[in-house]
C-alpha cells in the first residue's frame, strides 16, 4: 500500500475522525518506527510501518462492521469518559472488531447513532450533509413567525444555520416537534429552541439518511444490512441523492 498522511491512516482504521487524529499526532501520541511523529502531513504506510497510538500497535482491521445502536439517556457517546461516566461503548458486546461512534449525540439525548470501524464511511457520514431527523419535547409551542425563522436559518455564534424542517406533531403544553437538519452542530436543536426562550426536555433521533431508528431498544444495536450501507453511502444517504429539507 502506498504510504498516506497519517491523520487518514488514524482515520481508515478506525482510531479518530481526521480532525482528532490531527490533535492526537500534534500531542505527540503517535509514533512511527518508535519515533514520535508531532508533524501533520507526516506519511507511513499501516503495511509496513509499526503505527502506535498511546503505546498501541495499529493494524487495519479484518473485517469491517457497521452497526445502529438506539443509544439511551444519561450516556456519552465516546470511547471513553474523564467523568467516569457509562460510554456508547459499554454497551457494545459480542462483536470481535472494535467499532467507535460516528458522530455524536450528546448526554441527555437519544435515538439513532451508527457505530463503525470503517473510517472512510465514518468521514462520508460526518462530512456530507446527510439530513437527520429527530422527535423534540419543547416548552412551549413556537408562534408562527419563529417557525418560519427557524426554517430559514437562525444566526448562532456569529453563524446562520442551514435552512430546517420543523413540523409540530403533537400539540401540548409541552409539545413536540419534528426537527430535521442537515449539519451537526454541537447542541445545535437545542440552541435553536433556546435562541426562541424555548428549552428542550426530551431529544430523540430518529433517522440518519433513509436509515430509521425502528423497533431497536434503548440501548440495543444490529448489524447493518448491505442494503443500508449501500444507502448510506449515496450521496445523502438516500436513493437519488440529498433532498431539499423545507
Amino acid at each position: 500500500m502506498p504510504e498516506e498522511r497519517l491523520q487518514k491512516i488514524l482515520s481508515r482504521a478506525g482510531v479518530a475522525s481526521r480532525r482528532k487524529a490531527e490533535v492526537l499526532i500534534s500531542e505527540g501520541r503517535v509514533t512511527v518506527n518508535g519515533v514520535a511523529v508531532t508533524e501533520l502531513g507526516s506519511k507511513a504506510d499501516l503495511d509496513t510501518d509499526h503505527i502506535k497510538v498511546d503505546g498501541k500497535l495499529l493494524r487495519a482491521p479484518s473485517h469491517l462492521v457497521y452497526v445502529a445502536m438506539n443509544k439511551p439517556v444519561s450516556c456519552v457517546t465516546t470511547v471513553s469518559d474523564p467523568e467516569g461516566r457509562r460510554t456508547v461503548m459499554d454497551l457494545i458486546h459480542g462483536l470481535k472488531q472494535r467499532v467507535y461512534p460516528v458522530g455524536r449525540l450528546d448526554y441527555h439525548s437519544e435515538g439513532l447513532l451508527l457505530l463503525t470501524n470503517d473510517g472512510d464511511f465514518a468521514n462520508r457520514i460526518m462530512a456530507t450533509h446527510i439530513e437527520k431527523s429527530y422527535l423534540v419535547k419543547v416548552t412551549g409551542t413556537l408562534d408562527e413567525a419563529h417557525e418560519e425563522q427557524f426554517r430559514n436559518g437562525i444566526v448562532l455564534e456569529g453563524r446562520r444555520t442551514a435552512p430546517a424542517y420543523l413540523k409540530l406533531v403533537r400539540r401540548a403544553e409541552n409539545p413536540w416537534y419534528e426537527v430535521r437538519i442537515t449539519e451537526g452542530r454541537k447542541n445545535q436543536i437545542r440552541m435553536m429552541f433556546k435562541n426562541f426562550g424555548k428549552l428542550v426536555e426530551k431529544l430523540k433521533r430518529v433517522r440518519i439518511g433513509g436509515l430509521e431508528l425502528g423497533h431497536l431498544k434503548p440501548g440495543e444495536f444490529r448489524h447493518l444490512t448491505p442494503r443500508e450501507i449501500a444507502l448510506l453511502n449515496k450521496p445523502g444517504g438516500k436513493p437519488g441523492g440529498p433532498r431539499k429539507s423545507k
